[in-house]
């Protein structure tokens, strides 16, 4: 983001602003941030009619006057450009429900955790500029090619760019589009109590419809492992919630995990998507056992079966998408669940990035050159020691 960008925050707790400014002065020295300030719905309201300049909003739910959830129904009326992030109680959903609906991008939890707010502002502002690139190239859409690199910078968006590392452990992950764009995604989010989400996955169709389910579906995917924490209960909730309103008939393949980096357990539910491999540190590996669970999307009102599997000191976890497996030579041959274990026999993972990376250059050289139909994402887990 070479620009500087302004930013509301609306908040009616008094130590809001000067903990803001006190805890972003860096962005702000460095003109990446402007920050104004509001205590209330209204206040805000009249701040984005008085400043045409403001790009994205931040606003707490419980405010007087005018809560979070009546602003976000109002900002469109000023300028349905503008991005919004809500902050919310750890595990409120359905105050989060409620405000996705409403048009939030995104949002935080209090107490505020101001990594996870930068990281959050800097991906909104990310899709605010895809989006606006979007609406000004869509006299100019008359390709699908066209359609498609909108549906890739909109992918990109979303995907993070920094991962957990401790003591314990290690994460990295990747993700590289095709040229029709299919909507993979992988996220790794915080959890209380020193754990870690980690989850993988695959959006049917392609181009921007596909796109905009995948954000749905990495959105939905975050707030409920924030409060719901057990993988199969998890994949329930987000499968319930992308059933009730699905007039596409689009669904998600999804493995999401929770790893305890205490007692090394790494505990998984899988709706239809492929199984993760476990490496050992002597390059020996197998597939985890699948859980039988369907893709999210097609049928609400289904149950997710877990399973646990304890992860050894140099043991790594690689999660992915069919754009691995599947990816194709000029043969027509398809690359496969054992060329997949054949890249760590001889080289097992060292640390996340480069396992990720020997990953992709084996997908490659298998490929030859042969342009791919699907998005590879690669996300590695490994347990140090």
């Amino acid at each position: 983001m070479a620009e500087k960008y302004k930013i509301l925050v609306v908040d009616d707790e008094a130590d809001v602003e000067p903990l803001v400014l006190q805890r972003m002065r860096r962005q702000i020295r460095d003109g990446r941030y402007e920050f104004v300030f509001a205590r209330n719905g209204v206040e805000a309201l009249k701040a984005l009619s008085d400043d045409q300049d403001i790009d994205m909003v931040v606003s707490d739910i419980n405010m007087p006057l005018m809560d979070g959830l009546t602003l976000l129904e109002q900002i469109p009326k000023v300028d349905p450009n503008i991005r919004s992030v809500i902050i919310s109680a750890y595990g409120d959903m359905k105050n989060i429900r409620t405000a996705m609906n409403r048009g939030a991008f995104d949002f935080v939890t209090k107490p505020l955790d101001f990594e996870d707010l930068q990281l959050t502002i800097d991906r909104t502002l990310d899709n605010m500029e895809a989006w606006k690139e979007a609406l000004s190239s869509r006299d100019m859409l008359v390709s699908i090619q066209k359609e498609l690199d909108v549906a890739s910078s909109m992918q990109q968006s979303i995907l993070p760019t920094q991962f957990p590392q401790t003591e314990q452990y290690e994460t990295f992950g990747s993700m590289e589009p095709a040229r029709n764009v299919g909507g993979d995604f992988f996220d790794v989010v915080r959890l209380g109590n020193g754990l870690v989400g980690l989850a993988a996955a695959d959006v049917s169709d392609k181009g921007v419809p596909a796109a905009l389910f995948m954000m749905s579906s990495r959105t939905l995917l975050k707030g409920t492992a924030l409060g719901l924490g057990q993988p199969g209960a998890v994949l329930k909730e987000v499968n319930d919630l992308l059933g009730q309103d699905n007039a596409t008939a689009m669904f998600v393949t999804l493995v999401y995990a929770v790893y305890d980096p205490v007692t090394g357990n790494f505990t998984y539910a899988n709706g239809g998507h492929n199984p993760p491999l476990l490496v050992h540190s002597d390059g020996g590996s197998e597939y985890l056992a699948t859980t039988g669970g369907i893709a999210l999307g097609v049928a609400p009102g289904m149950s997710y079966d877990e399973r646990t599997v304890t992860l050894a000191p140099g043991d790594a976890v690689i999660m992915y998408t069919d754009g691995v497996t599947e990816a194709m030579n000029a043969a027509d041959e398809l690359f496969g669940e054992a060329r997949l274990q054949e890249v760590f026999r001889q080289s097992p993972p060292r640390d996340p990035q480069s396992a990720a990376r020997a990953v992709f250059e084996a997908v490659h050289a298998f490929a030859g050159g042969i342009k791919q139909s699907d998005d590879i994402t690669c996300l590695v887990l490994r347990r140090k020691g």
